[in-house]
């Protein structure tokens, strides 16, 4: 067609519907041969990819390879160290339950409710096309299963911080009720906490959206904000709370100088823990707190609402980082303390048979985690 026929044919900008649309910065000259070279494809995927980043959009597929590459990395990376770790945590406590304290409890239910979020992590990660989200019934069940795990773990967390805070601060009154029986009950009162902070919103919802074909308890914004306050806000306020008052008994104990490097292991474990929580649950709640306070498109399907159909790469990533914090938490807690260090030691000594396979790994023990005595007994004292 001419341009006398049609002059906005050849306005600048104007494009041939029928010309082929380059796709991933592949361009398509014409005359240019189809064979091009590796090098050559590969530059024009990354300048496309390039584009896209600076224009804020990305296509399904350019979302999906990122999506892909991050799943792999945490299933190379973090995956083993949650999965291995909190096992070890288990079997090593369980191993030991004649001298099993306190805190060596809540570190065995925090690794049981951490261990599952891992395992079940993989089903996450992996869900880059959000499948199942559209499944009713599979999304609930989902959503249900990770929320009870989350909020088990999480409210072991607090718990925890609070324990330590009884523990170290008010010492000669907490001998009163820091038992082994109150412990054991409250390791029970959170789990139940966990399920009826789960259930009892998912009873009420479900009854309002019987008939809603779309409904899923995850993308219910009743639920969402439930979930913000008693995930992260309220926990993250306890914890930090505590810690902070740890701290302040910590720095009040700096005249006794035997207990210096101990107080600042205790001060670098603290510091950890804040802000690995942090780190790690921010982003999620950010993201669920961003798309609450987004008015819904009266346009918009009901199925397609859902902020995982709108950013489902952000809504992965923050899925990621959430599931981070369960994987680092063995490292946190019990590979940084002396206490686990010490039963995992003698664990393996009791376990290997064979002289030469004992001393090598006692030998490899040492040196990656040295001892802060020579003392021939294993202390199995709770510390900060």
């Amino acid at each position: 067609m001419s341009c006398v026929a049609n002059p906005e044919s050849c306005a600048p900008g104007a494009m041939d519907v029928t010309s082929p649309v380059p796709v991933f910065g592949m361009e398509t000259r014409p005359g240019a041969s189809n064979s091009t070279s590796p090098e050559l494809n590969l530059s024009h995927t990354l300048t496309g990819a390039i584009l896209a980043n600076q224009t804020g959009e990305l296509s399904e597929h350019q979302q999906y390879v990122i999506g892909l590459f991050l799943s792999c990395l945490y299933t190379i990376f973090l995956f083993p160290i949650g999965f291995v770790g909190n096992i070890l945590i288990l079997v090593v406590n369980i191993s030991f339950r004649e001298k099993m304290t306190i805190p060596d409890l809540y570190f065995i239910n925090l690794a049981a409710a951490d261990l599952i979020l891992v395992a079940d992590s993989l089903i996450e990660v992996f869900n880059l096309d959000e499948q199942y989200y559209d499944i009713t019934v599979l999304c609930t069940f989902m959503s249900l299963f990770l929320q009870i795990n989350m909020y088990s773990s999480i409210f072991f967390l607090t718990w925890m911080s609070f324990d330590r805070y009884i523990a170290l601060a008010k010492a000669m009154r907490s001998s009163l009720f820091r038992t082994k029986h109150h412990a054991r009950l409250s390791c029970g009162l959170i789990w139940m906490a966990s399920v009826s902070a789960t259930l009892v919103p998912f009873t009420a919802v479900h009854l309002q959206h019987t008939e809603d074909v779309c409904f899923c308890f995850a993308d219910v914004k009743e639920i969402q904000w439930l979930e913000v306050t008693l995930g992260f806000i309220i926990p993250f306020a306890i914890i930090g709370l505590c810690y902070s008052l740890i701290v302040r008994v910590l720095i009040k104990a700096h005249k006794h100088r035997g207990l210096r490097p101990r107080r600042q292991k205790a001060l670098r474990m603290i510091f950890a823990v804040v802000l690995v929580f942090f780190i790690c649950w921010l982003p999620e709640n950010v993201f669920i707190s961003v798309h609450l306070l987004q008015r819904t498109q009266p346009g918009d399907a009901p199925c397609k609402q859902s902020f995982r159909h709108a950013y489902p790469l952000t809504g992965h990533i923050v899925n990621l980082a959430a599931f981070s914090n369960s994987c680092l938490n063995p490292l946190i807690y019990s590979f940084l303390g002396e206490t686990f260090r010490d039963k995992l030691r003698l664990y393996i000594e009791q376990k290997t048979n064979m002289s030469a396979l004992n001393r090598f790994c006692h030998a490899a023990l040492k040196a990656v985690i040295p001892d802060s005595t020579e003392q021939s007994d294993v202390r199995f004292s709770s510390a900060v």
